[in-house]
């Protein structure tokens, strides 16, 4: 059988005047690794979301233009929608102020586009019409 107990390690040479330890050098790397890749891997997620966020924008403002020009929209109905569509792009924009969306800051755009959506689809089937 093995003898098991802690014997000494021998002793690791002094280091240089100025010389960097290995161990530091690698634990400085795996820091600045373990840094850097949370911030790469959220960039494409929060290009997605963005680009998401837009083009739901951009439909949105076609259908408050699709029921202005058939007539199922008042000019009222209509100012009060592109309002709420603004303040949804400036929501966009505070959300954007660090640089990305977050899962949660694309969570909230997502409800205030679907209250949005939902307000365009009640306007645009009430019983009032543009003369």
């Amino acid at each position: 059988m093995r003898d098991l107990s802690l014997t000494a390690l021998p002793k690791p040479p002094a280091p240089r005047a100025g010389a960097r330890s290995p161990w530091l050098a690698a634990a400085g790397l795996c820091l600045g690794l373990a840094a850097a890749l949370p911030a790469a891997a959220a960039g494409p997620a929060s290009d997605a979301a963005e680009a998401r966020v837009d083009r739901r924008q951009q439909r949105q403002e076609e259908r408050i233009e699709q029921g202005v020009a058939s007539g199922s929209l008042t000019r009222r109905e209509a100012r009060r929608l592109n309002a709420q569509q603004a303040a949804n792009e400036r929501a966009e924009q505070r959300a954007l102020a660090d640089g990305r969306i977050g899962p949660r800051e694309a969570a909230r755009l997502e409800r205030r586009e679907d209250r949005s959506s939902r307000r365009i689809y009640r306007q645009k089937h009430d019983a009032q019409t543009r003369p």
